[in-house]
């Protein structure tokens, strides 16, 4: 279609379409018209605007019912035409306003008239494009005393479609179509920018309407849920940019000068309001009532967006309305406050802004009536707080605390006007108190026992920031919401970081010393209040505060620890167990052990305590006692981080000895308190801050050695710091080792296990400081495969007479040892090695070197270990197995001083395997496959002679049992120990180089075991067993 670009040309298509509407007013002639100014250019338009407006205007005046149709289709063509011209003339846009705002009128009603939606939204945006389409200043011109009638009407028409409509498209274009009324459009360059007059103008304009518009927006606001959050969104913007507009403080200011009030006609005079005290405090009264109901409501609604626009509300009245809405204050600050802790990550990104932003322009700290209001706030809370963390549920705690951290926040250091309220301080101590009370039911915190590896790992790397001790989740009484305690520790960190902290601490101190039900919470309180005066993870809104000096804080610390680790509070009672004297109750079960007595078990009893044990409740309380103090220490080496190090001497010795505790939660946390401890000092390891103050450690450990009964917890130290370290420990824990062996020999009938538990960390750490080249590990997971027999190889060679002399004197040495000769064979060598008279040119023979310092302690336990094996305590004799294999491992390369060791403890290890409890058979059997591997030739015969025949008929004994077990038989004892044994006898049999009579034994007890009805596992195990003999 062409396009008609003069406004001759256009006018000669548009004359005769606008002649024939005037004449006849139908919907095909408007849609005619409308289909005619789509070819005219918006220049052509806005010259002949009035002539094409004309028969428009025309259709809407003529008197008499007009159909809903032709009525719309006016007033969309209408539309379009001001969409696409200006209007420049005052006179103009009032009448179209007025043409325009009647079409919705209805005369026997104050509600909007009866008609379509249709035409309610098309009137809408015909007022909506209207008031665009004003051209320059006549927007301001039209907005004059004479208007209020009119404009009056149209505020109360849109508010209207707002509340009552139910199409949701129609309440969202209402509330649009008055915010370009009221002059808060969205659009760019709409309105422009007002000056100080203008703004006193529509202030005193505006004023008139702002009763009705707040009211319903209200009702709009406080709406059903369902009605969508754009409603409420739109509703929220208008309320608080009208209110901040019309109550601003400034315009009230500059109004409280003497000015001249403008003669208007006695009935519009009446419409007008004058913005005086009187005024400004009653519609302020008022107000405050409709503000505490949106809060009320929209702090809880479900959309996020929604809880953001109430942030703005907030930010807009106490910034612009902090003197005419100084009782709305309190509802407002409690409202954002509330929301700093929302779930959405945006609206508490908008609070904290808003926060910052008082805190930086002094809203609240240089507003006198505004920190009082707060003040007053947080008093009337702390002193409800306690019953209301005794009735609430977990979102309730969750709301109240939010609010008690915005409050905190807000007040900064002023806090302490509440703090130094004893009566206050008390409420909100025990609130904290009450709320944070754990729950100390769960058994399963005694049940865990940390048990110590076989093999030390190496220290890991430490990590470069402060990791904090996430080992166990905790559980409360009064809640389960993890949120909740999140609040609260900020709450705590807060309190540290702007109170004042000897007061607090003081405080809590005294609650610590009150009851033993305060103490676990006090701690926590305690803990989190030096984290805040560090300044540590608290978002500080008062820039300038000074936080506590280092000096004020180490001692705070230093306090703090000496009430930790004071005797009293440090060594708790967290397990009923006794040292020793207690062996375990075994069941009567089909366990079998390799005995001669192979269908019965022995069944030893406990002794009888001769006090009452305690509780599990409080022995999980003292647990979770231990576990929060050293949480405690962490928290204080993150605080000082540095300085922590002039504290180090008072505080790693007693977590080294929690690190070696058999509680498992224990142990780990203070593992965990290491690791930080190493950051916080700017050590690289365990490992590093071990070895730098392990001068410190043995000189404590040496002194505590002789004082045991003072000390009981001594042997943990030594043992966390052997599997923490190296082989440079060595040196300086070699005198305590031979302490610690002197006070076995002892006290062997006392400490035995803590002794025992020393011996095998050391045992397990010079296995790995000082490895040998042909360890192999365990031999019954391994294959021996690599030593062949030593006669085939010499015999494989070119040998000369010398070396077959030479050979059977080493075999007939080696008979006489296998054969249990080593006391003759060692004074046989005695007598020889006695040195003939030397003349003087003749030079002394070599003298054999000093034992390296590892050997001789191996030596040194491996003889404790001998007298240890018949232990009448089940848990020493199978800690005392383990340790006689690390031994045979470390000492493996210096035969002379291994093989006499070995004869000596080979009765009581042929006891241990013939008669004894199934688990120390099977560790005893484990040992045994060491010595297999170790020793070679020096047990050939003892083992064929003392171990094979039993072995074989409990093999063959067992075999029934096994083939006709059900599949739960795999998960038994018995089980266990069939496997141990086939998986462990074929190497043992390789090793010691069996001969064809006792590998027809062996292979016999094995062939049994090839029955589909066994096993499997018994079966690939009997298989190889059989593999390796027929090789």
């Amino acid at each position: 279609m062409a396009v008609f670009d003069t406004p001759q040309e256009a006018f000669g298509i548009l004359r005769p379409v606008c002649v024939q509407l005037t004449k006849t007013q139908t919907v095909e002639n408007v849609e005619h018209l409308q289909a005619q100014l789509q070819a005219v250019s918006d220049t052509a338009l806005q010259e002949l605007q009035q002539y094409i407006l004309f028969p428009l205007r025309f259709t809407l005046k003529t008197p008499g019912p007009k159909r809903e149709r032709l009525v719309q289709s006016v007033v969309e063509c209408l539309t379009f035409v001001l969409s696409s011209t200006c209007v420049k003339e005052q006179e103009l846009l009032q009448e179209l306003f007025s043409e325009l705002s009647t079409c919705l009128y209805s005369p026997n009603s104050q509600k909007p008239a009866a008609v379509s939606e249709e035409l309610k939204l098309a009137v809408i945006q015909g007022l909506n494009t209207l008031m665009h389409s004003a051209y320059g200043d006549i927007i301001l011109a039209f907005y004059k005393p004479s208007i209020l009638p009119r404009l009056g009407f149209a505020v109360s028409l849109l508010l209207g479609l707002a509340e009552q409509e139910k199409s949701k498209q129609i309440k969202i274009a209402a509330l649009k179509c008055l915010q370009v009324l009221l002059f808060q459009c969205d659009c760019q360059d709409h309105p422009r920018s007002l000056d100080e007059l203008e703004q006193q103008h529509l202030g005193d304009l505006f004023a008139s309407f702002l009763p009705g518009i707040s009211t319903a927006l209200t009702r709009v606001i406080t709406g059903d849920f369902k009605q969508g959050h754009s409603i409420v969104v739109c509703s929220l913007k208008i309320f608080h940019k009208t209110v901040g507009f019309v109550m601003a403080d400034e315009q009230l200011r500059r109004l409280s000068k003497a000015q001249a009030e403008p003669v208007v006609e006695h009935r519009i005079a009446e419409l007008m309001v004058h913005r005086e005290g009187d005024w400004v405090k009653n519609t302020s009264d008022k107000l405050v009532i409709l503000i505490k109901k949106i809060i009320e409501c929209v702090s809880v609604h479900p959309h996020w967006k929604v809880r953001l626009e109430l942030v703005d509300l907030v930010e807009a009245l106490l910034l612009k309305c902090s003197q005419s809405l100084v009782d709305s204050a309190g509802p407002l600050l409690k409202a954002l406050v509330g929301l700093i802790n929302d779930e959405s990550s945006e609206v508490q990104a908008q609070c904290n802004n808003v926060l910052r932003q008082f805190a930086d322009q002094k809203v609240v700290v240089g507003n006198r009536a505004f920190t009082d209001i707060l003040s007053e706030s947080l008093h009337s809370l702390t002193t409800s707080l306690p019953r209301l963390m005794n009735s609430q549920d977990d979102q309730g705690k969750f709301s109240t605390l939010s609010l008690l951290l915005g409050y905190l926040k807000l007040l900064g250091p002023k806090i302490n006007f509440v703090l130094n309220s004893v009566a206050h301080l008390q409420r909100l101590s025990k609130a904290l108190i009450q709320v944070l009370e754990l729950d100390v039911a769960d058994v399963k915190i005694v049940e865990e026992r940390s048990w110590n590896s076989d093999d030390l790992s190496a220290s890991p790397k430490t990590p470069t920031t402060w990791q904090g001790n996430q080992v166990q989740r905790r559980y409360f009484r009064f809640f389960t919401d993890e949120r909740v305690f999140l609040l609260l520790r900020q709450v705590c960190r807060l309190l540290g970081y702007y109170g004042n902290l000897y007061l607090l601490v003081d405080h809590f101190m005294e609650l610590y010393h009150e009851s033993v039900v305060y103490r676990k919470q006090a701690t926590m309180i305690l803990n989190e209040l030096v984290t805040g005066a560090a300044g540590l993870e608290v978002e500080d809104l008062q820039e300038k505060h000074t936080k506590t000096s280092p000096e004020e804080l180490r001692e705070i610390v230093t306090s703090l620890l000496e009430l930790y680790t004071s005797q009293e509070n440090w060594y708790l009672v967290t397990c009923i167990e006794t040292e020793e004297g207690e062996e375990l109750m075994m069941k009567q079960s089909d366990l079998q052990a390799i005995t001669s007595r192979v269908h019965t078990c022995q069944i030893i009893s406990f002794p009888a305590f001769s006090k009452p044990s305690p509780t599990i409740c409080s022995m999980n309380s003292n647990i979770w006692q231990i576990y929060i103090q050293l949480e405690g220490i962490n928290q204080f080496a993150y605080a000082l981080g540095k300085d922590f190090h002039l504290l180090l001497m008072s505080a790693l010795y007693p977590v080294l000895e929690k690190a070696g505790d058999q509680t498992l939660l224990i142990s780990q946390v203070a593992t965990c308190t290491m690791v930080d401890i190493c950051v916080a000092c700017n050590y690289d390891s365990l490992q590093d801050l071990i070895n730098e103050n392990s001068d410190y450690l043995v000189n404590g450990i040496s002194l505590n050695l002789r004082h045991l009964s003072l000390h009981p917890h001594t042997a943990k130290v030594l043992e966390v710091m052997l599997r923490n370290s190296d082989a440079t420990l060595l040196p300086l824990v070699a005198d305590v080792v031979q302490d610690v062996l002197a006070t076995l020999d002892q006290f062997y009938d006392k400490r035995t296990a803590s002794f025992v538990s020393i011996l095998h960390a050391l045992l397990v750490a010079l296995a790995q400081w000082f490895p040998e080249t042909s360890y192999i590990g365990q031999p019954q997971d391994q294959s021996l495969k690599e030593e062949g027999s030593y006669l085939h190889q010499t015999l494989k060679n070119n040998t000369t007479a010398e070396d077959i002399e030479q050979f059977v004197l080493d075999y007939l040495k080696e008979k006489d040892v296998a054969d249990g000769n080593v006391l003759d064979f060692d004074s046989d060598e005695e007598k020889l090695s006695v040195p003939p008279t030397l003349e003087e040119n003749d030079t002394l023979p070599d003298v054999e070197p000093p034992l390296p310092v590892h050997i001789q302690i191996a030596k040194d336990v491996m003889e404790r270990c001998i007298h240890l094996l018949s232990d009448k305590n089940l848990k020493i004799r199978l800690k005392v197995l383990d340790v006689l294999g690390l031994c045979v491992i470390v000492l493996q390369s210096y035969k002379n001083q291994l093989l006499p060791l070995v004869h000596r403890a080979w009765p009581s290890l042929v006891h241990r395997l013939t008669n004894d409890d199934p688990l120390a058979v099977l560790r005893a059997f484990k040992a045994l496959c060491t010595l297999g591997g170790k020793c070679g030739d020096f047990l050939r015969n003892r083992f064929c002679k003392d171990v094979l025949p039993k072995l074989a008929g409990s093999l063959v004994t067992q075999a029934p049992i096994s083939a006709r077990a059900g599949p739960v038989y795999s998960h038994t004892l018995a089980f266990k120990l069939q496997l141990a044994v086939l998986q462990g006898l074929g190497p043992l049999c390789e090793r010691l180089d069996l001969g064809e009579g006792d590998l027809n034994k062996v292979a016999d007890a094995c062939l049994i075991y090839l029955s589909t009805k066994q096993p499997v596992k018994l079966q690939e195990a009997a298989k190889r067993v059989l593999d390796l003999d027929c090789m």
